[in-house]
């Protein structure tokens, strides 16, 4: 071998070595990233005290002076009872003001497909999580249709359970009922959200105690970015509906007697209580770029850890926190140097505070003295009350709004006097604003830290950081035309309330914001039974449009009417096919998502291809049908059969250019007579979702167990039945009122069915418990469809009652 061929040997060794590094540190920093992959927040539900129903509000709310605290409500008489101003007697509570919300009682059970039964059993805390978890998806643009399966992880931390003690009295355990586990344990208020609205992926409830919800935070963003799911909800419920915590908090003198966290301040003695439930939606930030989300900041990393040997379970541990503060830094590759403000865990006690404090200079207090700009501290728990459970989520969620409009509101007021003099401040830059103030424009990046500890000894810090697309910002519109709007909800009465909000929102919007209301409502919401669409060149036409379709009444149910909707439509072709070649193209050009397609076909199937995906499934006529009613000039419609006959509109037409408000007039019909469309392709380039809409209007109705007064007797033998024989009608009926019974609802349709009314194994196994209690029944809940309208299903038990039992009644006096 020549020198010559030994020397290209090695070198081309050495190039395809050095080729391989370059591939393994690649895939090395690929693999780096993925571990610390950015988490968007692009939703939130929340109920925060006094009445704080919308991030609108919330904000409000932070950016104003007033506080959340309130006596106790009448409907809590065990709270009231249970107070005596003097602290330290034994089994009671010194405190009587709290961070009470207004109104926990009232949940919209029929949009749940909750029966009364069981949602009078569930502890409002449940009920609360299910309808901030929607509220959170639906201001993110998810729609949820159970169908889908959703790759939605849930993780929520609850840290008491309280309503189910009103069903325990040893000496009577007739108020003990299925749903007494289900109602009331930790682990199923997650568990429920993922059933309820038809979720695949983990489900975690979560309890440390105070640090729960921010947890549940730090398992949200670990999970998303193992792609254990594709969506995350993260976040917490707290209500005060017992007086034993209450008491028990006072014994170890824990709480302020005046019920108000006074953090960081001279004059705070414990912290105060509060209510409150908040779920933020979460998803992958390239995930929420890609798919057009609205992002309302973003995670940057997150740590979680635990006091370990500590001076006591429930003492806080600076150290650890330290330890905590500075692996959430590493976990978000941010430096101390661009914290620009920490919403501390705050609760206001004398040994808390300091030990916060402290944990946080030994962590940001050299980079921020070098820098020259102070770091802003604050705790939402002096306005709110501590949420316990729940108070980091509310943390969380008042973060999220200070990045996003760049103002730190206000910390502590100045009538609250002097700061707590065990923290040094003289030798800290840390600074307790008294006012609202901008973000300080010294700092390049906008970034926060929220801090968290439990009694259990979890503590929790996150990193936050203002939103900066990485992409230039593209000119958003929709298609020229019309704008096409779709609404929908579960009644009619429902739907008019959401038209009129979104009416009075659309009264309110800029003319380059249309595009993203009318594809957030289209493709983001969820389609019900009762429907409305309208079709408008502004905000102001399809306002009014609105409105005009409530006046008159036009169409305000298309399907709710329980007419079956479209499962097919029929193109019609009327002429030559080569003559919709100028209106395929304008379709395209409009809306490029239906570019492409299968381009050797002709274009009576290219039209066929373009609705398909929209969800319909089409059938294309011969091209000599008529031409629809008052459209001599149609080159192509659809048509479907519908309640009052055979229902047809254009879809293209000798005018290439109207193709387009033809086919958003369309699929407005058909959205309207019930079709189950997928409307996404209507977005126009570079139209993202929008995150301030109204969302849907629960209509709650008010469910409530009173807090046991004495002890009362077990119930009574149930009614008796109706003597036997019966005619079919009759035993339906009575079959029926037994249902509702067990249902405890108002009234129950027998046109829906089982599962519609609220309809579950516990119900099933209960009615057909009653039921056997007089009649002998052949079959059991499981051979019975659930699926059949309630009056074919009690005929068919019915029969099997008549065939079983003969004459009879289970012994006649049974």
């Amino acid at each position: 071998m020549s020198d010559d061929m030994s020397t290209d040997s090695v070198r081309a060794l050495m190039e395809d070595q050095l080729r391989l590094s370059q591939r393994l540190r690649a895939r090395v920093a690929e693999l780096e990233d993925e571990r610390h992959a950015p988490v968007a927040v692009v939703g939130m539900g929340l109920r925060l005290p006094p009445a704080i129903n919308t991030p609108q509000e919330y904000w409000e709310f932070l950016c104003g002076t007033d506080t959340a605290l309130a006596g106790v409500p009448e409907d809590r008489p065990g709270l009231r009872a249970a107070y005596d101003p003097t602290p330290g007697r034994s089994g009671r509570s010194y405190v009587r003001h709290a961070g009470f919300l207004g109104e926990i009682a009232r949940f919209d059970a029929d949009f749940f497909g909750i029966s009364q039964r069981e949602a009078r059993l569930l502890d409002p805390q449940q009920r609360m999580l299910l309808e901030t978890s929607w509220e959170a998806l639906e201001r993110a643009g998810v729609a949820v249709r159970r169908a889908d399966r959703l790759d939605v992880g849930i993780y929520l931390g609850v840290m008491t359970s309280e309503y189910s003690e009103r069903n325990e009295d040893r000496s009577d355990l007739s108020r003990i009922d299925p749903y007494y586990v289900t109602g009331g344990g930790l682990s199923f208020g997650a568990g429920r959200v993922s059933h309820l609205l038809g979720f695949s992926g983990p489900v975690m409830g979560v309890e440390t105690a105070c640090s729960s919800s921010m947890t549940t935070l730090h398992l949200a963003v670990r999970g998303l970015r193992n792609r254990e799911c594709h969506y995350a909800l993260a976040g917490g419920a707290n209500l005060l509906l017992s007086a034993t915590l209450m008491v028990a908090l006072c014994q170890t003198r824990a709480l302020s007697p005046d019920g108000r966290s006074k953090s960081f301040l001279a004059s705070a003695d414990g912290y105060g209580r509060g209510e409150g439930v908040g779920v933020v939606a979460l998803m992958r930030l390239d995930d929420a770029e890609r798919e057009g989300r609205p992002v309302l900041a973003v995670i940057r990393g997150s740590a979680v850890n635990h006091d370990g040997a500590a001076s006591g379970l429930t003492a806080p541990n600076g150290p650890a926190q330290q330890e905590v503060i500075r692996a959430a830094l590493a976990d978000a590759r941010i430096g101390p140097e661009d914290v620009g403000f920490v919403e501390a865990h705050g609760t206001g006690t004398v040994l808390g505070d300091p030990i916060e404090i402290g944990a946080l200079d030994g962590v940001l207090g050299k980079a921020v003295r070098g820098r020259g700009t102070p770091l802003s501290i604050g705790s939402v728990k002096s306005r709110l009350g501590h949420l316990e459970g729940a108070s980091g989520i509310a943390s969380v969620m008042k973060t999220v709004l200070m990045l996003r409009h760049g103002v730190i509101p206000a910390a502590a007021s100045p009538d609250d006097g002097e700061l707590n003099p065990h923290i040094p401040w003289d030798r800290l830059r840390f600074t307790v604003p008294r006012e609202n103030r901008s973000w300080p424009a010294e700092l390049p990046r906008r970034v926060a830290g929220v801090n968290s500890f439990g009694m259990s000894g979890v503590n929790v810090h996150a990193v936050l950081e203002a939103y900066e697309p990485t992409a230039p910002a593209v000119d958003a519109h929709g298609a020229p035309g019309l704008e096409l709007l779709t609404l929908s909800a579960k009644d009619p009465e429902a739907l008019a309330r959401l038209a009129d909000q979104v009416a009075g929102h659309l009264e309110q919007t800029d003319a380059a914001s249309v595009p993203a209301v009318c594809h957030t409502l289209r493709a983001g919401r969820a389609p019900f039974a009762h429907r409305v669409a309208v079709t408008g060149a502004t905000a102001g036409d399809l306002a009014d449009a609105l409105r005009t379709a409530l006046t008159t009444g036009r169409p305000a149910a298309g399907s709710g009417a329980r007419s079956a909707p479209p499962r097919s439509v029929t193109l019609a072709v009327h002429g030559e096919q080569d003559r919709l070649e100028p209106a395929l193209a304008a379709l395209t050009a409009a809306f490029p998502a239906l570019a492409g397609g299968h381009g050797g076909e002709g274009a009576g199937e290219r039209l066929r291809d373009l609705l398909e995906r929209f969800g319909l499934r089409v059938r294309q006529t011969s091209a000599a049908v008529a031409r629809p009613a008052g459209s001599t000039a149609a080159l192509a419609s659809v048509e479907w059969e519908a309640a009052d006959g055979r229902q047809s509109i254009p879809l293209a037409g000798e005018r290439a250019e109207t193709a387009p408000d033809l086919l958003r007039a369309a699929l407005g019909a058909l959205f309207t007579a019930g079709a189950d469309l997928r409307l996404d392709a209507l977005r126009g380039p570079g139209t993202r979702f929008a995150d301030d809409l109204p969302t849907y209007p629960f209509r709650g109705k008010r469910y409530w167990i009173d807090e046991p007064v004495g002890t009362g007797g077990a119930a009574g033998p149930p009614e008796g039945a109706p003597a036997l024989p019966l005619d079919q009608d009759s035993l339906i009926g009575y079959l029926l009122a037994q249902l509702q019974e067990v249902l405890q609802a108002d009234e129950i349709d027998p046109e829906l069915s089982f599962l519609d009314v609220g309809g579950d194994s516990f119900i099933s196994t209960l009615f057909i418990t009653r039921v056997e209690e007089h009649f002998d029944v052949g079959l059991t809940a499981d051979q019975l469809s659930l699926d059949m309208p309630l009056r074919d299903l009690m005929g068919k038990l019915a029969e099997s009652i008549s065939a079983t039992t003969g004459t009879g009644r289970r012994g006649q006096n049974a």
